[in-house]
């Protein structure tokens, strides 16, 4: 059994299938990660694992229920998402008071029955314990997939009824490999950039690249990397102001000027480019000493690691700005 339909997170696929083939996959499971990350994906190659008929190799992707699965259409997955009709936390009670009824109900074709409930970050306190019970006494066939962006949204007493299977970025290289196999209209190169600033997310990159956002985040990033050796402190201030409304935004600028200053740093001994911004690198090299270069990364790293505890972004703003000039002396 394999679950080739999703990429990387091949410690958790491992671990998932040895529960498939022994007859011991849990009846609650909580899948988190962030937006991108394949969440859904992985859910669905459960659900084929799980009703895939063949007698060799699961999923064979080509019985009447992997095809059901992958067009859709079967009748015992099923999937729910908040009520978007309602502004505050719109996965309530009744969309839960829905899948008790459901659940309640046997298989129509399949072994079993899965339920897929999205974005279990949007559930309210009522909605959790309201489910509680039906993950506390499941019935036998039923197989219940929470899929959260972070598992602290949970109740501890639903997150001690259930598994949690804490999904990461694929390795950068089999990432890339996907994406330009998946769409060969892509750039190779701008594929790789774009997903080392998206930390292996192939739903985050594919996005940045459709959507014309790699050149905006390597534009911001040119200008904030100028500006830093600017005489006028308020071009860095100007530079950076994109950045008050916008976290991931921020982190992915930050995570690419890294690249740019490494590029300054080694750019005498002509170790090969990283970000291929040659002529900021140059103009860096000549100005900064490769201590300063050094330290100007370590702040880059400094402010995503607190862009990714959810800091202010005014504050980071400033910070960002002040921690560049003194990395520099100034």
């Amino acid at each position: 059994m394999t679950l080739d339909g999703f990429i990387g997170n091949k410690r958790i696929c491992s671990q998932l299938v040895s529960l498939l083939e022994t007859g011991r996959f849990p009846h609650a499971v909580i899948i988190e990660g962030e937006e991108g990350l394949g969440k859904k994906t992985l859910a669905k190659e459960i659900a084929l694992s799980l009703f895939c008929t063949n007698t060799e190799e699961k999923p064979c992707r080509e019985c009447a229920q992997c095809n059901k699965i992958i067009k859709g259409i079967h009748p015992d997955f099923c999937e729910y998402f908040p009520d978007d009709s309602k502004k505050s936390r719109p996965f309530t009670v009744d969309t839960v008071r829905e899948i008790i009824n459901d659940a309640a109900v046997s298989p129509n074709e399949a072994q079993y029955k899965i339920c897929v409930l999205n974005e279990c970050e949007r559930m309210n306190p009522s909605a959790q314990n309201a489910l509680l019970k039906l993950i506390e006494e499941p019935p036998e066939y039923a197989v219940f997939l929470l899929l959260a962006t972070n598992k602290t949204v949970f109740l501890e007493t639903v997150l001690s009824r259930s598994v949690v299977i804490s999904l990461e970025g694929v390795d950068y290289s089999e990432g890339a490999e996907y994406i330009c196999k998946s769409d060969s209209s892509l750039n190779p190169e701008d594929v790789k950039r774009a997903i080392a600033l998206c930390n292996g997310n192939i739903g985050k990159t594919l996005e940045m690249l459709r959507e014309g956002k790699l050149k905006r985040i390597i534009d911001i990033a040119n200008d904030v990397a100028l500006a830093t050796i600017s005489n006028n402190e308020y071009e860095l201030i100007k530079a950076c102001a994109v950045f008050e409304r916008d976290n991931q935004t921020l982190i992915s600028v930050l995570t690419f000027l890294k690249s740019i200053f490494r590029d300054a740093l080694l750019f005498e001994s002509n170790a090969g480019f990283l970000s291929n911004q040659t002529d900021s690198a140059k103009k860096l090299s000549s100005v900064l000493t490769k201590g300063k270069l050094i330290k100007m990364i370590r702040v880059c790293d400094d402010i995503i690691s607190l862009a990714n505890g959810n800091g202010n972004n005014a504050l980071l703003i400033t910070k960002l700005c002040y921690e560049l000039r003194r990395a520099q002396g100034r």
